[in-house]
């Protein structure tokens, strides 16, 4: 969070800084007079500009909160079937019952403390998926013996499909976010929202330097936040295993 924080500060006084310096030189290459004459179509052009760069950036922000909160559900998803795994595992016979609560166990451990580690360089835990593939096997070759035990089977069938869908969906989300039509998008509108201001004719010239800077700030801020949020599990604002460790609680399983 705070090398994040550091990066947006960063990003800020930047482009603060690079914002003004380029008005310094459009400052002496045009007039004020030729400027200030020619406010009233500048600013039909700028507002164009404007909604369209606003669109963008209301787009692209529904976009990054959307995968941020589906990665985030999936995540609680999947830790809740484990869960349900566990606890349909217990009415099983043994000693099947407990080799398969005991996998469970150990599927959200390697989740929690390799896999989630892992995903913040942008790759997944061999170990976490050996177990669930032998979870799943496990599952698969109980033989119920009565009418109860076949629907504890057919429904612990059902809840590992889910678990199994819920982690590729996991795992899909942390190398993929907004596709990059949409940054060279953002950043191409965000540059010119800002040069475009240079061909105001304002004053005094404090007044421009001021409203200069603070809308690069602006836009650089709104910049910064969507790409925090790209990548859900390993960008600036991540998705924590939360769901994981309480299940990990409840099931008797203390990481």
């Amino acid at each position: 969070m705070l090398t994040t924080m550091f990066y947006g500060l960063l990003i800020v006084v930047a482009s603060a800084v690079t914002a003004v310096a380029g008005l310094m030189v459009v400052r002496r290459l045009i007039p004020f007079p030729l400027r200030e004459r020619n406010n009233t179509p500048t600013g039909t052009i700028y507002a164009a500009v404007y909604v369209m760069f606003g669109v963008s950036v209301g787009f692209a922000l529904y976009l990054t909160w959307q995968q941020y909160n589906t990665a985030r559900e999936t995540a609680k998803s999947e830790a809740v079937a484990v869960e349900q795994v566990y606890r349909l595992a217990g009415k099983f016979s043994e000693p099947e019952g407990s080799r398969v609560r005991g996998l469970a166990v150990s599927y959200a451990r390697g989740v929690l403390e390799e896999e989630w580690p892992a995903m913040k360089q942008g790759q997944q835990s061999e170990r976490a998926e050996a177990l669930l593939d032998e979870l799943s096997r496990s599952v698969q070759d109980y033989q119920p013996h009565t009418n109860a035990q076949s629907g504890l089977f057919d429904e612990s069938l059902a809840v590992l499909e889910d678990l199994e869908a819920d982690r590729e969906l996991r795992l899909l989300a942390v190398n993929e976010g907004i596709p990059y039509i949409v940054w060279v998008v953002l950043i191409s509108g965000g540059v010119l929202m800002v040069t475009f201001t240079y061909l105001f004719g304002i004053e005094p010239d404090w007044m421009h330097t001021v409203a200069v800077a603070g809308l690069a700030i602006l836009v650089s801020l709104v910049l910064h936040v969507i790409g925090v949020l790209d990548y859900p599990f390993n960008g600036g604002v991540q998705v924590q295993p939360d769901a994981f460790e309480q299940v990990l609680r409840e099931i008797g399983g203390q990481p």
